[in-house]
């Protein structure tokens, strides 16, 4: 994380589809990656279906499951091997209570997220596929590099085959 000279966290090096967080279980973590991305992704109707992707740098939590203490609605699974810096509940607490700087990092940290999703959720009403995977390109095109099509198509709500026409017709 490095926002603070005394906060030193623990770092994990995790293989690919590790799962860091398993559906149905409490979130006890939040981890930051320092190197890798991590995917959060939930079961519907018998398909994994992705909900977003997290490289170095970003924070990633069940953070309704990290804050609230029940159970996660989402798997949280590396995607590429990672090395992690890894913030226990206990530990968020204390940081939180104590350092007005990582209060202010947490709040930047949720109102980029409550973004990210807003802007996600009016893609999938507004924009077609095309749209969709032409504004993933723009915005994390190293996404495309990283991480395996059929993910990709899940987090864009398509199939593989549709995914596939779309990167054909560009």
């Amino acid at each position: 994380m490095n926002l603070f000279a005394n906060v030193s966290l623990p770092t994990i090096d995790v293989k690919a589809k590790t799962v860091l967080l398993a559906e149905g279980k409490v979130a006890a973590h939040l981890y930051v990656v320092r190197q890798g991305c991590v995917r959060i992704w939930l079961h519907h109707r018998g398909k994994e279906l992705t909900a977003q992707f997290f490289v170095e740098g970003e924070a990633v939590a069940s953070l309704e499951s990290f804050m609230t203490g029940e159970p996660s609605e989402f798997t949280l699974e590396t995607v590429e091997q990672c090395t992690l810096e890894v913030l226990t509940k206990a530990e968020f607490d204390r940081l939180l209570a104590e350092h007005a700087g990582f209060r202010e990092w947490f709040q930047q940290l949720t109102t980029r997220r409550l973004i990210g999703y807003v802007h996600h959720l009016l893609a999938y009403i507004r924009d077609t596929p095309q749209e969709r995977y032409q504004r993933l390109v723009k915005n994390r095109p190293q996404l495309l590099q990283r991480v395996p099509q059929h993910y990709i198509a899940s987090y864009l709500g398509i199939t593989g085959v549709s995914l596939s026409r779309i990167r054909n017709r560009k």
